[in-house]
């Protein structure tokens, strides 16, 4: 990778010449340090543009080999709800009240795909952890109860990547999705990590790149920006630190804001991800909150990112039971620092109340 970066040569990895096979070692390298993030061998790793289309790539492939229902929560991402529901029917998995599914919950998707479609699903979708809660899934037990059942499992590692251990060799789920920027590196790059011996039909077709199991030429300097950001948290106590910082972080935030009256905090209170905050606020809908909270230069936002553009209730929270129109969803990431959580909770409480005030 030293030549690539000194002579800062780019070109395509695809060619046989001295520039292509530099640029191929820079792509494979960081293939190597994606891989070595999440405990897979490399040939494993599919890279795409972002974990968006890692899960299509995912639905797509499963059920071109063998078309049927798919069981989701309604706690999935957009992105795994749509692409299922564009693909075939839904067996719905039900979660509690803190967006957890337990077995009984994908026994029953299952028993009503089998009465409604005559089969069990063709594919399960679970996420490792919520995108808007922060619950993380029983993920394990409900990989090893698909398997039993002989279904394959897609697994939504998007929120969880980089920011709790997520071991897939261990896991050896069938297909796992992850994304470069929520871990901190480049957007616009992701990938599909599949079983070993896996073969699924590319949802990008034109081309031989990616083993052939994904067309298109390869971002690399996306690539080199996820390896680079993966190799950073896969050193020793790296992750660690940064999910003690995170914790400490949004404990604070999540004390602080609850000292509000009117505010709850969603999601389960122990199994959830260090760096996500969602709270509930009584008596006043999310976007006045969110565009006060803008005027004094703090920046929060509702639902999932990529729900901005709808005025819909979160499905995330409906799907658990709770008032889907007035959450916060806070986060804090790597370059936050004590003085940003000072400053969010000097205000919100005051925010909230001029809100309230004015609708009384």
């Amino acid at each position: 990778m030293a030549d690539w970066e000194s002579t800062g040569v780019t070109a395509d990895p695809g060619r046989v010449h001295t520039e292509g096979r530099m640029v191929r070692v820079a792509l494979e390298d960081a293939r190597d340090r994606v891989a070595d993030l999440f405990g897979v061998r490399s040939r494993q790793v599919v890279l795409t543009s972002g974990g968006t289309e890692a899960i299509n790539a995912a639905v797509w492939g499963v059920l071109r080999a063998d078309p049927g229902p798919v069981a989701c929560a309604e706690v999935e991402h957009s992105a795994v709800r749509d692409a299922s529901a564009r693909s075939g029917p839904i067996a719905t998995i039900a979660v509690d009240g803190s967006g957890r599914i337990e077995r009984e919950a994908i026994d029953a998707a299952f028993a009503h795909s089998r009465a409604a479609f005559g089969r069990n699903p063709a594919l399960v979708h679970c996420q490792w952890a919520n995108h808007e809660v922060g619950t993380v899934q029983p993920i394990a037990a409900v990989v090893e109860h698909c398997r039993d059942h002989g279904v394959p499992i897609h697994v939504d590692a998007v929120a969880a990547g980089g920011h709790v251990p997520v071991d897939l060799g261990a896991l050896d789920a069938d297909l796992v999705s992850v994304s470069s920027h929520k871990l901190g590196g480049p957007v616009g790059v992701g990938a599909l990590i599949l079983r070993r011996g896996l073969r699924v039909e590319p949802f990008l077709v034109g081309g031989e790149q990616e083993r052939a199991r994904r067309a298109g030429m390869e971002n690399v300097l996306g690539a080199i920006g996820f390896g680079a950001a993966a190799s950073t948290l896969a050193a020793p106590g790296a992750m660690e630190s940064e999910r003690m910082t995170a914790q400490r972080q949004s404990d604070r935030l999540s004390q602080l804001a609850l000292a509000t009256t009117g505010v709850t905090r969603f999601g389960h209170p122990l199994e959830r991800l260090p760096h996500i905050v969602c709270l509930g606020v009584e008596g006043v809908e999310a976007e006045p909150v969110l565009l006060g909270l803008d005027q004094a230069g703090i920046a929060v936002h509702s639902g999932s990112s990529c729900s901005s553009e709808s005025l819909e209730p979160s499905p995330v929270l409906m799907a658990m039971g709770v008032d889907g129109e007035r959450s916060l969803r806070l986060s804090v990431g790597w370059s936050t620092t004590d003085s940003d959580i000072d400053a969010f909770c000097a205000v919100f409480g005051s925010v909230v109340g001029s809100l309230r005030s004015l609708r009384s």
